[in-house]
């Protein structure tokens, strides 16, 4: 492929998971009472975000009325609203709200992704499914690669997730491989992994994530990318 533009399209036509695509299409027909006027986006939702993004952000998976309802990562459900309100409060989002394709967000120098594209039951991939998915992540950081200079994974599937793909898309790994840990560092062969816990209801329910925690990691990042990221601490 030549382009992310390709790469999500064909992202955005993939059936190799039965039980995924039985999943989604079956949430996307019975749908969620508050949702029942949407049309479902109902298919593998691509990442999200400019194709020089220098900072890559790696998730989990979409959620079953969320990203497979708005064909957008991270977007129409909670840990969502706490990702996207983070990215602008520290200048990485054109806007601190993400509810639809067409709601006009843009990301600065950031993009999103998800080594599943596909909203798993229970929000829990089977490890065969992740690694039937990785080619995508594989050939995304890829095409990325000329610009890309920081990896963020979200968690430790996330985590454990991107370092293979990282691997398969040639660079070179530690050995031992590192360990998932909120504010981890990693420098790479020409780009750096940090780690931070996930923005699940699970986290930042529980204050296990806070919105000042997720700022200071956003901004270590972005500030190792090359961007410019705002101040992290309270926002007006």
């Amino acid at each position: 492929m030549d382009s992310l533009v390709e790469l999500d399209a064909r992202v955005a036509d993939c059936a190799a998971c039965p039980r995924l695509v039985a999943w989604r299409e079956e949430v996307a027909a019975v749908k969620r009472a508050a949702f029942a006027d949407w049309t479902y986006w109902g298919r593998p939702v691509p990442g999200f975000g400019p194709p020089d993004a220098r900072l890559l952000i790696v998730g989990l998976a979409p959620a079953a009325h969320g990203g497979n309802r708005t064909g957008r990562m991270f977007t129409g459900d909670r840990s969502g609203d706490v990702l996207y309100q983070a990215l602008y409060d520290v200048g990485l989002a054109s806007q601190p709200t993400s509810v639809s394709l067409d709601d006009g967000l843009e990301l600065h120098g950031v993009r999103i992704t998800a080594p599943v594209h596909c909203a798993p039951p229970d929000n829990k991939p089977t490890p065969g499914e992740r690694d039937t998915c990785r080619p995508w992540l594989v050939d995304e950081l890829r095409l990325l690669r000329p610009t890309l200079r920081v990896v963020l994974a979200l968690g430790a599937f996330g985590w454990q997730a991107t370092l293979p793909a990282l691997a398969e898309s040639g660079v070179s790994l530690p050995r031992p491989r590192p360990a998932f840990a909120h504010g981890a560092h990693v420098r790479l062969d020409g780009l750096d992994l940090f780690g931070c816990f996930h923005v699940s209801q699970r986290n930042t329910f529980t204050g296990r994530l806070t919105p000042e925690m997720l700022r200071e990691v956003l901004s270590a990042a972005a500030r190792t990318a090359g961007l410019t990221p705002r101040a992290p601490g309270p926002v007006d």
